[in-house]
């Protein structure tokens, strides 16, 4: 029986062995924490909106925002002729095109009863006939905010979910922190400020800005 012990510890004893030496130290790893070690940690659109908007996000937007006035006197009627100079395709040199905007205005009708919430503005100085809209929810369209930003790639997320949750995060903290605090209802009829982006839609000239800042002035 002690020649028998003697020997299951030297068993052991060599196993443990083999395991330092030839392996490697071998770590136990708790059940959810993989991604620790691995590099593979579970993806959080929300987490990272919130951790570029103030830094990143809204200094490049009010960095390259063009005057919209003179952007839509530019295009004469066409949006995409002002492309080279001002906007941002979001697949490289195809896909949607947007345009990062400010400007300032008298809001006329301000639209809660849809879900697609929107205000009209009257741009300060523009006669146009184009429809400047400001979205203000709950529900917002499009994806421009995400699209106008150049350091937000495709080809950085994993599929095309993770690619449209980021839209639908940044969506969520216009909604809280630019829309909310601007109380749309009491806007009628006051001249605001803006920034934000909007998609050039097929065949229309109309303009639907989703919002990163909104001013009463």
């Amino acid at each position: 029986m002690k020649k028998r012990m003697i020997a299951l510890a030297l068993t052991l004893t060599l196993a443990a062995s083999t395991l330092l030496t030839g392996c490697g130290i071998v770590k136990v790893v708790k059940i959810g924490e993989e991604g620790k070690y691995t590099g593979d940690v579970e993806f959080n659109a929300g987490d990272d909106v919130e951790a570029i908007w103030e830094e990143s996000a809204l200094p490049e937007m009010n960095e390259n925002a063009v005057d919209l006035k003179e952007l839509l006197e530019g295009s004469n009627g066409d949006l995409t002729a002002m492309a080279d100079e001002y906007g941002k395709y979001s697949m490289g040199d195809s896909g949607e095109l947007s345009y990062v905007v400010k400007g300032t205005g008298t809001v006329g009708e301000v639209n809660t009863q849809s879900q697609a919430g929107y205000m009209t503005v009257k741009l300060d100085g523009y006669n146009g006939t184009e429809s400047v809209k400001i979205q203000i929810g709950p529900v917002y369209k499009g994806s421009a905010i995400r699209d106008s930003l150049s350091f937000i790639k495709f080809g950085d997320y994993k599929n095309q979910e993770q690619w449209a949750a980021v839209s639908q995060s940044i969506n969520e903290v216009v909604a809280k922190d630019v829309v909310e605090p601007a109380k749309p209802d009491s806007l009628q009829g006051k001249t605001i400020s803006f920034v934000g982006a909007f998609t050039v839609s097929a065949g229309s000239s109309d303009v639907l800005i989703t919002p990163v800042v909104l001013e009463a002035k």
